[in-house]
């Protein structure tokens, strides 16, 4: 090859994190930059990990952290508002019989097994840096750091986010859209008989649910129509979501006791994007919520990302030159394998803003995971 082997990756989230340990477990150098100083290492509630992306973190080397810190389950629950039980359906297991059907974890505990992986694997870390592409041609890519510092990669991984600044750089115009839903999120103590997901759909929202994501831990979601941002005052949050959830029985009337900290609660939009084409210019390229992303409607956002980073990986380091056509196979491979999931985590959410009461929910998320338990 006449390219070095030194990758600049952008951007300390799952996919990210995981690109970097793959390709330092395969001897290739390796920079992460990650703009925020503290590595994201304590935002957010919970995650919902289903099997496919149990198997990467198993990949990873992180398996045996994740079981031990998380909560496994292998059901999911529907109720009514009141809390009634309607059914419980099996989870498909995607990641195989040999991994859990789903996993729950408190997202700072998750971000921080990688981030420790990260160090350990001796890749460069920099925080609280940015950089600007400046030039590239087919042997690599000139980046300027925020500091001023310069440095030139042969390939620069764009794993920066939903609102990617690197997408933007290379000229690709997509650009997520608001699919009309949002959601409110924190954490809570579990509540003893809590030991899977339960939603419950109807009510003042569209969605109710929860997620154990410990011996001692669940987060909490509540799920409705997308408001204007700048009307909801931060200060209110954790009012405006106990307002919701005081309306759903069963185990929420203990949930929505722990509701009180408006630090503690997070409101956002749902988003879709999907870049279509390339995820590419040149030696620059994008992995995870970069290239794609969809509401969380099937629990399938971190699982992309990191089979994203695990593909990506496995094409760099079998040998072949680092160019347009590694890429696009990349690309290929990856489009036919996100597209279903996005498109499906969107329908699912526009069937309940459309009221549609005879939608096939079953059988479309039946149609969409069942593929997924074949390696990406």
């Amino acid at each position: 090859m006449t390219h070095p082997r030194r990758v600049l990756v952008i951007g300390g989230g799952a996919s990210g994190n995981a690109v970097t340990i793959l390709l330092r477990r395969a001897g290739v150098a390796v920079d992460l930059i990650e703009a925020k100083p503290d590595w994201n290492a304590t935002t957010g509630s919970g995650i919902t990990l289903q099997g496919n992306a149990l198997r990467v973190l198993r990949e990873l080397g992180v398996w045996d952290q994740v079981s031990a810190s998380g909560f496994a389950f292998g059901e999911l629950g529907v109720t009514t508002p009141d809390g009634t039980v309607l059914f419980v359906a099996e989870d498909i297991r995607t990641g195989g019989d040999d991994l859990p059907a789903t996993i729950g974890m408190q997202r700072p505990r998750l971000q921080q097994i990688l981030i420790d992986a990260v160090r350990a694997s001796g890749a460069g870390v920099r925080l609280g840096t940015t950089a600007e592409i400046l030039a590239q041609d087919a042997e690599g890519v000139s980046v300027r750091f925020n500091d001023g510092g310069e440095a030139r990669y042969g390939l620069v991984i764009g794993a920066d986010g939903l609102n990617s600044a690197t997408r933007a750089a290379i000229g690709i115009t997509a650009e997520p859209e608001p699919t009309g839903m949002a959601i409110w999120r924190t954490p809570a103590p579990r509540p003893a008989g809590v030991t899977r997901t339960d939603l419950a759909y109807g009510g003042p929202a569209y969605i109710a649910g929860y997620c154990p994501t410990s011996e001692n831990t669940i987060y909490a979601y509540v799920v409705e129509a997308c408001r204007d941002r700048a009307c909801v005052d931060p200060a209110a949050y954790a009012d405006e979501m106990r307002r919701l959830a005081r309306s759903y029985g069963g185990f929420w009337h203990e949930i929505t006791d722990h509701i009180t900290d408006p630090a503690q609660v997070n409101y956002t939009w749902f988003n879709r994007l999907l870049v279509e084409g390339s995820w590419h210019r040149g030696r620059v390229v994008l992995i995870g919520d970069a290239a794609h992303c969809c509401p969380p409607t099937l629990a399938q956002g971190a699982a992309m990302s990191l089979e994203d980073a695990s593909v990506l990986a496995e094409l760099l380091t079998d040998g072949r030159e680092w160019d347009d056509a590694l890429f696009q196979a990349f690309y290929e491979r990856r489009i036919a394998r996100v597209r279903p999931v996005v498109e499906a985590s969107v329908q699912l959410g526009q069937w309940q803003l459309d009221g549609v009461r005879d939608a096939d929910v079953p059988g479309l998320i039946g149609r969409t995971l069942t593929p997924l338990k074949e390696l990406p």
